[in-house]
């Protein structure tokens, strides 16, 4: 994209964004902005309960430099495949076709030292060369920050919605609601906000208790005007099955499938709504979408 004048529409633009996924009805990014509020756990099982709603759910790691998915998945140990057509083979566990560039790294270790540039170009590659096959969605694991690879796929793809994972705490939400701004600012439909972490239930006595303080979550989505899809607790068994590979939405007890189930049902209903409208003429694929801020709810 150039600076100043016209924006150089040949790679993609925000305001009218190539199709580098025309294999999938829909393409779904869940953000944060900042690290370590759980985005790519909120990520794993969203998508693994969508595919248990009997959608075909792909799900591309775009955090080139902390990929975390395979772990999340029990694919730590695959290493990328080629078929005859020299397009690589997603991997596959739990319900979903997965791609990410730690199954391309001869080691788990290996550090990817890479700039912004060759880091969106690997992007660019999973997307064009990768043998995806036709979906319902794409979901789109993104690292934090506002960056070169959330602007890039803002521009090669036509995103239908965005997940906002926050924790409740102002030095959480500080970072958060930058992401959340740039999405509004570039027109990126904003299905809602995820609170994660959002407090600890006593095993022992049942008294709830919010380590990381309460209510950010919500008073962000209200702030920007965005639904708020709900609250993920504090529970140590989200994290022990994501370090074991098995997505909680998948293998947890009837309340913790319930959870991620509620949570694949909103973002579902954003996504039926926001085709809805385009099928009725309002989000014509040809129309560039709107920049600026929104004062009222997105795609809810």
């Amino acid at each position: 994209m150039r600076i100043g004048g016209s924006p150089a529409l040949e790679w993609g633009h925000t305001a009218q964004p190539r199709n580098r996924a025309p294999w999938a009805r829909h393409v779904v990014l869940f953000t944060s902005g900042k690290g370590g509020v759980g985005k790519s756990t909120v990520a794993v099982n969203v998508a693994n309960a969508l595919a248990q709603r009997g959608l075909r759910v792909g799900l591309l790691d775009a955090d080139v430099h902390g990929p975390s998915v395979p772990r999340m998945l029990q694919l730590g140990g695959e290493r990328v495949r080629w078929n005859d057509a020299g397009r690589m083979e997603p991997a596959e566990n739990f319900g979903l076709r997965v791609m990410s560039v730690g199954l391309t790294t001869p080691e788990q270790d290996t550090p990817l030292a890479w700039r912004s540039a060759v880091a969106t170009s690997a992007l660019v590659q999973m997307l064009d060369d990768v043998e995806w096959g036709e979906l319902d969605v794409l979901a789109v694991d993104l690292p934090p920050g506002t960056g070169d690879v959330q602007l890039t796929l803002a521009q090669e793809l036509p995103v239908a919605a965005a997940v906002v994972v926050t924790t409740p705490q102002a030095v959480a939400t500080d970072d958060v609601r930058r992401a959340l701004r740039m999405l509004l600012d570039i027109g990126v439909p904003v299905a809602g906000v995820v609170e994660n972490m959002s407090g600890f239930v006593a095993p022992d006595t049942g008294a709830r208790y919010h380590p990381f303080g309460a209510g950010g979550g919500k008073a962000l989505a209200r702030e920007y005007g965005v639904p708020f899809l709900g609250e993920i607790p504090l529970d140590p068994a989200i994290g022990e099955a994501a370090d074991r590979g098995t997505p909680i939405a998948a293998v947890g007890d009837a309340g913790q499938r319930e959870l991620f189930s509620e949570l694949a049902r909103r973002v579902h209903a954003a996504l039926q709504a926001g085709a809805a409208r385009a099928a009725g003429g309002s989000a014509d694929a040809s129309t560039p979408r709107p920049t600026g801020r929104p004062t009222a709810g997105v795609n809810g």
